[in-house]
């Protein structure tokens, strides 16, 4: 079950009429993403408080419009947030759930606020059903006192398991928890070694650790380590009961640090059910990275954008286009001067201008070109303007000198024209002769220049399409022959005519804007990127 639209309107807290729109195909991980006071809890409690109205959720109790509304509107209620579902509406998904009993398990809810600092149980006290969901927070702004709570579900089904098969406890400490040891172990060093006994007062979680002597219980824990066992432990128990469910997690990363933040996001990933969704609220580099480099196929960004007053204008958002310029704007939003940790995976020098503009830009037009062409599917990829061929040699060589000692997994690719003999005609037979003779990290284009394939009548056609503008095939057929071999780089005034502009255009602007229509189900963008990736 996944969310495909939320909609926040009349004043809810922090929006005057807020819609995120996921589209039809909604991804599995939704990440909202932006400044403190943007308003991401605000749509995580605007989930909540629609699910109030149908069912109770956690034990805080609910609030009222002082709350919920930003008017303070007296009789403000759950029809003010309007919720699609890929299965209908909230109403329609409670009542298929209700034939279950399940309706308490449409969201699942963790608050920043969690209280776990001491787990000493001395009594044996019975617990409701799980899927009741009736324990912990409400609320973004409740305390999320859950661990108590699970800890006693984890205990009775540990002794319910090891009565029923009459085994070791080595073997029911396998069986029920090792799981959640595998998923612990991924992201600390840690791991449980025993449920305890809170007949003989002792009910708490016991650890081992490589660097410590003996094993200890839970309230040696740092605080960090404490919430990744409170955040797993209670994913693990809900498996079963939460096959169908949308999780809320709202800033899960207190507390803890950047390498753990990543790896925790990924646990949950695999601890959470295939058929449920993940919206999280976060400006944690870790969970950014997670996003950015393990989990971008399955995650759509919600990015609140600055200069946008939500509390007086109506505004949609939908997610965000995954290119390296928006990771930039992402991490600058969450970690301000520290964008530039973004560094790219891979640089490729290319031809063009080595001088930088204003700030530090490009100048070059081939690395604008395809930074524009790969700054979706190749986000951490780098092109970067190094002159004419022979300083693409020299400089790339002290570019791997260098970065490669202080960047150990940068790759430094050097991709050059095909027109690279001094003027010579040369052929594909000449390219693969270069490519066997010179490192493997060189690189020649398949045709002439860079604006063989932007002159390519994929490329203008779509670009015509977009700007209602009528492609001349006949003469441009005529004109272009050979697209792989024959020279065009001066012929723009034919091309712009062969697509119906009557006007004076810039030259260098047009075919950067012939860049940006070149997308992944083209032709041309499939023979780049194996030229470029694949060496081909």
């Amino acid at each position: 079950m996944k969310v495909k639209r939320i909609r926040l309107k009349n004043g809810y807290k922090r929006f005057h009429d807020l819609t995120i729109d996921l589209g039809d195909n909604p991804k599995r991980i939704i990440a909202l993403v932006g400044g403190n006071g943007c308003g991401k809890s605000s749509v995580l409690d605007g989930m909540l408080f629609h699910s109030q109205a149908h069912h109770g959720l956690g034990s805080k109790g609910s609030k009222d419009h002082q709350y919920h509304s930003m008017h303070k509107t007296p009789n403000f209620n759950h029809s003010n947030v309007e919720i699609e579902f890929d299965q209908g509406l909230y109403s329609t998904v409670t009542n298929q759930k209700r034939a279950d009993g399940k309706e308490g398990t449409i969201f699942s809810f963790r608050s920043p606020y969690r209280f776990n600092s001491n787990l000493k149980v001395i009594q044996s006290k019975a617990t409701s059903e799980i899927k009741l969901n009736n324990y912990g927070a409400s609320l973004s702004a409740d305390l999320d006192e859950k661990m108590e709570e699970n800890y006693r579900r984890l205990y009775v089904r540990y002794n319910k398991y090891l009565n029923a098969e009459d085994c070791r406890p080595s073997e029911a400490k396998l069986k029920i928890i090792g799981d959640l040891n595998d998923a612990l172990k991924n992201c600390l060093d840690l791991e449980i070694t025993s449920i305890g006994d809170i007949e003989a007062s002792e009910g708490t979680l016991y650890f081992s650790k490589s660097d410590h002597p003996t094993d200890f219980d839970f309230n040696v824990l740092s605080s960090g380590e404490k919430e990744v066992v409170d955040i797993l432990l209670d994913l693990y128990l809900r498996q079963d009961e939460y096959a169908d469910t949308v999780f809320l997690i709202d800033e899960p990363e207190l507390h803890i640090n950047t390498s753990i933040q990543k790896k925790l996001l990924l646990e949950i990933n695999k601890m959470v059910g295939e058929n449920c969704q993940i919206w999280i609220a976060t400006h944690s580099i870790g969970f950014l990275r997670a996003l950015q480099d393990d989990l971008n196929s399955e995650c759509q960004i919600v990015y609140f954008p600055t200069g946008i007053d939500l509390a007086a204008n109506q505004y949609t958002i939908t997610p965000a286009t995954k290119t390296r310029a928006k990771w930039m704007e992402i991490f600058e939003t969450a970690l301000d001067d520290l964008a530039g940790l973004v560094s790219p995976n891979r640089i490729i020098y290319c031809e063009g201008k080595d001088v930088p503009g204003a700030g530090g830009a490009d100048m070059g037009l081939d690395a604008k070109v395809f930074n524009n062409i790969f700054s979706e599917k190749r986000h951490d990829t780098l092109f970067v303007s190094s002159g004419g061929n022979t300083e693409l040699d020299q400089r790339s060589e002290i570019a791997i000198a260098i970065l490669t000692k202080v960047f150990s997994e940068i790759e430094i690719l050097v991709l050059k024209d095909r027109d690279m003999s001094s003027g010579k005609q040369n052929d594909e037979n000449d390219r693969q002769v270069y490519l066997q003779n010179n490192p493997s990290n060189h690189r020649v284009l398949k045709r002439w220049e860079v604006e063989n394939y932007l002159y390519d009548k994929e490329v203008l056609k779509e670009y015509c399409a977009k700007n209602s503008l009528v492609f001349d095939e006949e003469e441009y057929d005529k004109f272009v022959t050979d697209i792989d071999n024959q020279n065009l780089k001066d012929d723009t005034g034919r091309i712009k005519n062969y697509c119906g502009i009557n006007t004076s255009i810039n030259a260098e602007q047009f075919k950067i804007t012939l860049s940006e229509c070149i997308n992944e189900d083209m032709s041309v963008f499939l023979e780049l990127e194996n030229c470029i990736f694949s060496r081909e």
